[in-house]
């Protein structure tokens, strides 16, 4: 077989990668069969033996290859054994109340009853063995001998500066050019949606999400007296925007929260273009969008999805997001961006028990706009 020509502008590794994961694809190369040689790889693309190494790598990122120790690398999965995807949810499209309180009690229940030999799915954070512990328990114990107050004084409101200036910096990776003095650092990525809830509504308000969607932001819902409007979600690209917009129209809808990244259930992301549509509604009709963003570092892939918050102009968009959810789930580090709602989340932040149930829509001295 002659070597293969590639275009100069894509990577090399990338190139000879997307072509084994097309044969795999379409069944040329099937589960079980014996990749080439890394070597013969190399001879036959014309690249370097490194080259072909990333290659591999690549694809045994993506699952779909598995190396077998003294044996070479074979073919692991094919996408096309995946499930039928989901029905689309049509819920009611009036506003309601919410009750999760029995759900959430036997979810948890359930979790104290489970073997630790089978996988529980109840909850979304990945198996202990996986993660690097004895590397962040190091990266723990030099952080707190190199402070010089050992860690034990109270942290800027807003959350520790150095934690923040890391936060602005991971924020490149989806376009965003985010300061450190906006960024307000929670416990966790629910606590940052629950905070931003109560900073642009208040008890008895109603606001739009997704259905299906993860109870936590229902139990969140719930916690602080808010009616909910459902809107229908897609199982490969998301928040159905159509139907929000009716919904706005028929409903007197406060705020609206959405995961547009891999999406917990459904597993969908939201199209760029789609964030960008969603973003100027919004921003027509001054909602604020309460953004869930914990899961879109955890993509495949040349370029990391785009958030909502990649795509606002006038602040409207309150994005929550987190790393230790898939890196160090007991540590409940979340951060929120939360826009022109800053000073608000900063405050109920600070005296976590006052509720102002301030009204922003006739409060606008309270925003900066």
């Amino acid at each position: 077989m002659g070597r293969k020509h590639f275009k100069s502008e894509d990577l090399l590794y990338q190139q000879v990668a997307d072509g084994l994961e097309k044969m795999i694809e379409d069944d040329v190369l099937k589960i079980g069969d014996k990749l080439p040689s890394v070597r013969v790889l190399s001879d036959e693309y014309g690249i370097s033996m490194g080259t072909a190494f990333q290659a591999y790598y690549h694809l045994e990122g993506k699952g779909l290859i598995e190396s077998r120790p003294k044996s070479g690398y074979y073919v692991r999965f094919n996408h096309k054994r995946f499930r039928e995807l989901p029905n689309v949810v049509h819920p009611e499209s009036n506003s309601h109340d919410v009750s999760v309180k029995e759900m959430i009690s036997q979810i948890y229940n359930d979790v104290a009853l489970i073997n630790e030999k089978v996988i529980n799915f109840a909850i979304a954070v990945p198996d202990t063995n996986l993660l690097p512990g004895a590397k962040i328990a190091k990266s723990v114990i030099h952080a707190l001998r190199h402070r010089e107050d050992y860690c034990l004084s109270y942290e800027n409101t807003q959350g520790n500066t150095d934690l923040r200036k890391q936060i602005s910096k991971l924020a490149f990776n989806w376009g965003g050019k985010i300061k450190p003095e906006e960024i307000v650092v929670t416990a966790g990525c629910l606590e940052a949606i629950t905070i931003c809830l109560r900073a642009v509504t208040k008890p008895g308000d109603t606001i739009a999400a997704e259905s299906p969607n993860y109870f936590g932001v229902f139990q969140a819902i719930e916690s602080l007296g808010l009616k909910v409007v459902e809107i229908t979600s897609d199982p490969v690209t998301g928040l159905d925007i159509n139907s929000l917009k009716e919904t706005i129209t028929r409903n007197q809808v406060r705020a609206i929260v959405t995961v547009p990244n891999f999406n917990n259930p459904m597993g969908s992301c939201m199209p760029d273009e789609e964030k960008k549509r969603l973003v100027n509604l919004v921003t027509k009709h001054q909602i604020p969008l309460i953004e869930d963003d914990i899961y879109g570092e955890l993509y495949f892939g040349r370029h990391r999805p785009k958030t909502c918050k990649s795509f606002d102009k006038e602040g409207w968009v309150l994005h929550c997001s987190s790393i230790s959810k898939s890196l160090a789930p007991g540590y409940r580090i979340g951060w929120a961006l939360p826009g022109r709602f800053t000073e608000q989340v900063v405050r109920l932040k600070l005296v976590p028990q006052e509720n102002p149930q301030v009204d922003f829509h006739s409060s606008r001295s309270w925003v900066k706009l």
